[in-house]
C-alpha cells in the first residue's frame, strides 16, 4: 500500500477523524489506512499546493487550541475538542470555516467511501436505480 498522505500529521489527522465521525474511534489500523488512502486517491488530481495546504491546515487545527486551552487538539478531552471545532466551523474567519469544511467533507468521504462505512449507513446504490430490488 502506498503510503499515506496524512503520514507527518496522522495522529493529529486521526484525532480530528474520530471527533468530526465519533464511530472512527473503532477503527483497527488496517481501516484507518483504508480511510487515508481514499482520500489520498481524490487528492492526487490535486495540485500539490492543495495538498501542502491540507497538512498545514491540520497543523494549524492542533496547535490553536494551546491559546485557548493550553493544549494541543490531540491533548483535549473530546467535549473541548467538539467545541474547538464547532468554534472553526462557525468561525468569523472565512479561511478556517472552508478549510475546515473541506476537511470535514474529506473525513466524511474517507470514512463512509469504506465498504464497511457504507453498510453502516445501509446505503445500496445500485447502477439499475429505483428499479433495482430492495
Amino acid at each position: 500500500m502506498p503510503s499515506s498522505i496524512f503520514q507527518s500529521v496522522r495522529r493529529a489527522f486521526r484525532t480530528i477523524a474520530e471527533t468530526v465521525v465519533p464511530e472512527a474511534v473503532r477503527l483497527d489500523e488496517q481501516s484507518w489506512l483504508e480511510l487515508e488512502q481514499i482520500i489520498g486517491v481524490a487528492l492526487e488530481a490535486k495540485p500539490s499546493g492543495l495538498r501542502r495546504q491540507l497538512l498545514l491546515f491540520i497543523r494549524v487545527l492542533d496547535v490553536l487550541p494551546l491559546f485557548r486551552y493550553g493544549r494541543t487538539f490531540q491533548s483535549l478531552d473530546p467535549r473541548r475538542r467538539e467545541l474547538f471545532l464547532l468554534g472553526i466551523q462557525d468561525a468569523p474567519l472565512l479561511l478556517l470555516r472552508r478549510g475546515f469544511w473541506g476537511l470535514r467533507t474529506l473525513i466524511f468521504m474517507g470514512y463512509y467511501g469504506r465498504e464497511q462505512g457504507r453498510a453502516e449507513t445501509g446505503y445500496r446504490a445500485d447502477p439499475r436505480g429505483w428499479e433495482a430490488p430492495r
